[in-house]
């Protein structure tokens, strides 16, 4: 540091109070969903396509899991069911506001810069060498940070709340569009469990990035809203 040189701490806004909440209500309703996901897989490991599936008719997957709480997964359903309903409303609330505020346009939609090959390839370079963000880029996320952010929000998530409906007879009976497009009951549950690996996936990468790129800074901003970083005046 050169004589005369001044450390300042600078405290600047990171995540909003509308983000801040959504982001730990999903976090608490998707691990209850992964847990009561589990135990009700475990009651029949295998995944069909159609409309019916059961012990003794062809299955497309035989998960390696063995079939211990079947007539068991009672407490796993309403679990289930309950963490599902408040991420629904959690995403809805979230969506409304990225729509209204301009949220998803201004942090997550990529920017035209952005697309280029050069942009792209250097971007990918960095996570796969695990070469962590200076701390004017964790003010904002990069173009593969926000890539997945888009299918996250846009696609997994809403796949999953279809599948998960397609599976309920008291909305089908009502809504049957939502199964037949599917193909089926069973269909609906082999996609919702694929989606699913894909939503395990992501926590997986979003946690171990979140570790590697700083884990108190980062959680502490998504609680407080606030991120602090020591900047140099002459």
């Amino acid at each position: 540091m050169r004589a005369g040189s001044v450390q300042a701490v600078v405290r600047e806004a990171r995540h909003c109070a509308v983000v801040r909440i959504t982001h730990w209500l999903t976090t608490v309703s998707f691990g209850g969903l992964l847990v009561s996901g589990f135990a009700i897989l475990l009651a029949h490991p295998r995944l069909y396509w159609g409309e019916t599936g059961a012990v003794g008719t062809d299955s497309i997957i035989d998960l390696p899991l063995p079939f211990v709480l079947t007539g068991q997964s009672g407490w796993g359903r309403y679990l289930h069911f309950l963490s599902a309903w408040v991420c629904v409303l959690t995403g809805l609330v979230y969506a409304l506001y990225g729509l209204s505020s301009q949220h998803f346009r201004n942090d997550l939609l990529p920017a035209r810069a952005d697309l280029s090959w050069t942009c792209l390839s250097r971007v990918v370079s960095n996570h796969l060498h695990l070469k962590l963000a200076t701390a004017e880029a964790f003010a904002s996320y990069n173009v593969l940070q926000r890539f997945t952010y888009l299918m996250v929000v846009f696609v997994l998530f809403p796949l999953m709340i279809w599948t998960g409906l397609a599976m309920s007879p008291a909305i089908t009976s009502v809504f049957p569009v939502l199964v037949n497009l599917l193909g089926g009951q069973q269909s609906a549950r082999t996609i919702h469990f694929v989606v699913a690996g894909f939503l395990v996936l992501f926590l997986v990468v979003h946690v171990s990035m979140v570790c590697a790129g700083g884990f108190r800074s980062r959680v502490r901003a998504m609680i407080t809203g606030y991120t602090t970083s020591i900047k140099v005046r002459a």
